[in-house]
């Protein structure tokens, strides 16, 4: 192994993997230093898991909406434990997929726990590689109060060691993952609490999203509890007993999962390297992704920036752009980075939430909105609604925020991304011709 490297990457995760295989692609000798599995948190414990097991969820809705579509669809319900043998299974495929393109791109994997010693050197295994530069890529930990009892929950990277569904089960938290994973348990048959500290859910998102979320968890059964943060917890007889801050007692719970935030691990670095971290623990950097010290870059969700695969992704290559590519100047914009939330139905944003257009530009925000069945659910005895909001700026009415809360939000975000990132106005919108019948048509309609 060779102790002297043009990119040392510490972390083996989507941003780690993407910046080495294209500083890689463009000549540079980069090494990964991973202990766990390759993919990280998205990859094993985050995105892809949760697709396959939101995409059951969405199975199990269409299997209650199917008699109204005049099928005889009759199941004899769900089996948990064969859907996880066939997505670890999966997984397990992906993380090789991940290893042999390490070594078909010749970045070199160096399987152990790395310590940035000092500026430019890696301590891994007893040995000591150098680099010209190191980027740290280490991502994060689910976080757990300090409450007593908290160890007998699980927090959200458990959730997918689950061998079997729980019945009664609590979720804590008011975020994106909370509500994602209360909407699975809802949909495969749970009977779903979910405990948020605060008076909203999806703090950060537009106010019209986080009331349809709401309203959507609600209307599917589960028990939305607000201002109602644990206390402590403790295990009896008929099983986990969760007592809330204002004295109320949820008895016989199955499960307990913590989905209250996620910590930086920035453990990694010794102090003689001289890197301060912020209040939290991040690493601090600028728009190139550049730290305080010398040679040292930090990508994804170690630095707190916009937490997404993708944005660690781009970052990563943007980076190694810049530094090996010959590109001068390139680096991630944070702006205008689209997400979505795969809620029940999903939820997609990009751009500014009217609260936060209205706090920047006051009265130059014109706000435009729009609430309907979708047409699929003119044949279910359900009827829940789609919202959309746009939200614009100034006389020329460009669009700086687009809101939607609805089936196949998910799948129209990626499009109406590019026309904000572009600059497009809501005359741009009002001048597209419509898809007929879609739910998307609204967006270029309304008035």
């Amino acid at each position: 192994m060779s102790s002297a490297y043009d990119l040392i990457v510490i972390g083996g995760g989507s941003g780690g993997l993407a910046a080495a295989q294209r500083a890689a692609g463009y000549g540079a000798r980069a090494v990964i230093i991973e202990s766990g599995r390759l993919g990280g948190t998205c990859v094993n414990v985050g995105c892809v898991p949760k697709k396959v097991m939101w995409n059951a969820a969405q199975i199990a809705h269409a299997l209650q909406d199917a008699p109204e579509y005049g099928f005889d669809a009759r199941t004899a319900g769900h089996d948990w434990a064969s859907l996880k043998q066939k997505r670890d299974a999966y997984i397990l495929r992906l993380n090789g997929i991940y290893e042999r393109n390490l070594g078909n791109r010749k970045v070199q994997l160096v399987r152990g726990h790395g310590r940035l010693v000092a500026p430019g050197e890696v301590e891994v295994n007893g040995q000591r590689l150098r680099g010209e530069r190191v980027l740290i890529a280490t991502g994060g930990r689910p976080w757990r109060p300090d409450i007593p009892g908290a160890e007998l929950g699980i927090d959200s990277d458990g959730f997918f060691e689950l061998e079997q569904r729980p019945q009664r089960v609590t979720i804590v938290g008011g975020g994106y993952i909370a509500v994602e994973i209360a909407g699975v348990f809802a949909a495969l048959g749970s009977q779903v609490t979910l405990l948020v500290r605060s008076e909203r859910l999806l703090r950060g998102f537009d106010l019209s999203l986080a009331e349809g979320a709401l309203e959507s968890l609600r209307e599917s059964g589960v028990e939305v509890l607000l201002h109602a943060p644990p206390a402590a917890l403790s295990r009896e007889a008929d099983g986990i007993h969760v007592q809330i801050a204002d004295g109320r007692v949820l008895g016989g719970q199955d499960a307990l999962i913590w989905a209250v935030g996620r910590q930086p691990l920035s453990d990694c670095i010794a102090p003689a390297v001289g890197l301060a971290l912020d209040a939290e623990d991040y690493i601090p950097t600028d728009r190139f992704q550049g730290t305080q010290v010398k040679g040292l870059f930090a990508i994804g969700d170690v630095t707190g920036r916009a937490q997404l695969t993708p944005v660690a992704i781009a970052a990563g290559r943007r980076l190694a752009d810049r530094l090996w590519g010959g590109m001068a100047g390139r680096h991630l914009d944070y702006d205008n980075v689209p997400t979505v939330i795969f809620s029940h139905p999903p939820i997609g944003t990009v751009g500014l939430s009217e609260e936060e257009a209205r706090a920047r530009h006051g009265d130059q925000v014109q706000v435009y909105t729009s609430d309907f069945v979708p047409m699929y659910h003119a044949m279910t005895t359900a009827k829940p609604k789609t919202r959309m909001k746009l939200v614009t700026l100034g006389n020329e009415r460009k669009v700086i925020g687009v809101h939607v809360l609805g089936p196949g939000a998910d799948e129209m975000l990626q499009g109406f991304a590019v026309a904000v990132r572009m600059g497009a106005t809501k005359q741009d919108f009002d001048d597209t011709v419509a898809i007929h019948p879609t739910s998307s048509e609204e967006l270029v309609t309304m008035r």
